[in-house]
């Protein structure tokens, strides 16, 4: 892949990794909430559907926030195996991963072959 291309991608990886970034400190900021912590100390003790409401939100946001973290680090990876000059190459063949399928996902280690014969398998 040449310079200008990888140059590309390396911006595109930068934008997501600072959107996702973002999205990991409002989730995190979700997850540690409490009821007493968003400034609601009325005498009103909380009814159960409250509480149980506000522990199904907590943990969805802990689930996302799992997941965003996984994809921070798959940006990383994707970031260093730029400077490794290693991006964009099937970890299964070998072979340069097409452009558009680089578009789509660009944290992508496996080419779209690859990525149907590893399906199929499954």
């Amino acid at each position: 892949m040449n310079a200008k291309k990888l140059q590309y991608f390396r911006k595109l990886l930068l934008e997501k990794r600072k959107e996702v970034h973002e999205r990991i400190e409002h989730l995190r900021e979700v997850a540690m909430e409490s009821p007493a912590a968003t400034g609601n100390n009325s005498s009103y003790s909380f009814h159960m559907a409250d509480q149980g409401t506000d522990a199904m939100e907590r943990e969805k946001a802990f689930l996302f926030l799992s997941r965003e973290e996984k994809f921070f680090q798959q940006i990383e990876r994707s970031l260093t195996a730029i400077e490794l000059g290693e991006y964009g190459i099937c970890r299964v063949c070998g072979k340069e991963i097409d452009e558009e399928r680089l578009k789509a996902v660009p944290t992508t280690r496996i080419c779209v072959p690859c990525k149907q014969a590893e399906s199929r398998r499954k």
